[in-house]
């Protein structure tokens, strides 16, 4: 047996579950096909009870200052959470690549070993152990493991590999997200309405805006790389008016509204988290959030030193 626990895929899930195993003195070894970090935005803050499971691991203050927010919204009516008790309120300001570095650092740190560049191909089990081809930048090689956790996104190769059921809905629609800089747009708040559709546009930071843009009646398209840029911003023209196609895309994304959900989260010894177990509507950062709520503890463990 070369490890106990194999985790595929080095996201938010399959860190935060690397660490969550070591400190449960369990081997792990992480294997991520990308050879470093996106370092794209992606997912966007923190929920409450993300913020609550970051600060009974020590991981909160690793973040820096944080900016919260006591002004929600449910369905569109607006909400102030300021007068509830607790000492965690919602985060909108840290980006997923800061999220991502500070939970491989924590779980490297813990002992996990994560292997960048290092893409899971296939994967045979019987009753005794998982065995999974892996290409590696040396090479090809095998790694048996007791148990494998497929943490590697909504395509899952581990999902499809092992012959999880994953029913749902397909997506009806499409919907465009970009950060971009050097634009100056009117602030709006999420799911604003506009003649044709709705759109979202928010500082980041002073030079950097996140815009969404769902455009009434855009089909759903099976997209091999991101959004196009130009497409984005001829978008955004159409349903406000302004001109952001002089800017400078930092990530842009195109994502539809299906939803679906495996029938099991374990066969036999394959098991899934996070986006390989299941997709929704990623609005407000629930994909990043639920998936790393999917892989930690039910009790508090405490931080090795």
């Amino acid at each position: 047996m070369d490890t106990a626990v194999v985790v595929a895929g080095a996201g938010p899930a399959g860190l935060m579950l690397a660490g969550e195993l070591r400190l449960a003195g369990v081997d792990v070894i992480v294997t991520e096909k990308l050879a470093r970090p996106s370092g794209e935005s992606r997912g966007l803050g923190f929920t409450v009870r993300t913020m609550e499971v970051l600060d009974q691991r020590g991981l909160l203050p690793r973040f820096g200052e944080l900016t919260t927010t006591a002004h929600h919204h449910f369905d569109g009516l607006p909400l102030n959470l300021g007068g509830l008790d607790g000492a965690h309120l919602a985060n909108k300001s840290v980006l997923q690549s800061q999220t991502e570095e500070v939970l491989e650092k924590w779980a490297v740190e813990q002992g996990a070993e994560i292997r960048r560049g290092h893409e899971l191909l296939s994967l045979t089990q019987n009753d005794d152990a998982v065995e999974i081809e892996v290409r590696g930048p040396a090479g090809g090689y095998r790694l048996r493991c007791a148990y494998l956790v497929g943490c590697d996104g909504g395509r899952s190769k581990v999902r499809k590999s092992a012959g999880f059921d994953f029913p749902g809905t397909p997506a009806t629609m499409e919907i465009f997200l970009a950060d971009v800089r050097g634009v100056r747009v009117q602030e709006r708040k999420f799911g604003e309405t506009v003649p044709g559709g709705l759109v979202m546009a928010g500082h980041l930071s002073d030079d950097l805006v996140r815009l969404i843009i769902c455009e009434h009646g855009s089909a759903p398209r099976q997209r091999t790389g991101p959004a196009p840029f130009e497409e984005i911003a001829a978008a955004w023209m159409r349903l406000t008016g302004e001109d952001i196609s002089t800017g400078t895309p930092v990530w842009t994304s195109a994502y539809g509204d299906a939803v679906r959900q495996v029938t099991n989260y374990r066969l036999g010894r394959v098991l899934l988290a996070g986006d390989s177990a299941h997709i929704h509507l990623p609005a407000g950062g629930q994909g990043m959030n639920v998936s790393i709520q999917d892989t930690i503890t039910p009790r508090p463990r405490p931080t090795r030193s």
